[in-house]
């Protein structure tokens, strides 16, 4: 069993062909995409405001940050969650209701 087609001839040759002036989109258009990221860009330039001379901040930011630092390190009473007062308070209940199930307990935790 010999393959008798030749490179090019049959159906295939007609799906590959494409036309010449639909290689680029933006060919078809006609330089619209120009326009459009010239538009584009004077959008952001009125969205963002300009940097100008001053980059650095107002104030120094380095003693606000230490201050946070050191709200975040503080331990509080008040930083322990409610679910977990309320599960230390059912465990509290349980071993009065059941003291024998305390070695239990102990044994999970």
């Amino acid at each position: 069993m010999t393959n008798d087609r030749k490179k090019g001839s049959g159906a295939g040759e007609q799906a590959s062909a494409t036309p010449s002036s639909l290689n680029h989109p933006h060919d078809i258009s006609g330089g619209a995409g120009d326009q459009d990221a010239e538009r584009m860009k004077q959008l952001l330039r009125s969205a963002l405001p300009p940097l100008g001379d001053q980059q650095e901040p107002d104030r120094d930011l380095w003693p606000a940050m230490l201050r946070r630092f050191d709200e975040q390190n503080t331990p509080r009473a008040s930083r322990v969650p409610w679910f977990d007062w309320a599960l230390a308070g059912g465990l509290v209940a349980f071993a009065a209701i059941a003291p024998r199930a305390i070695p239990v307990i102990l044994y999970y935790l």
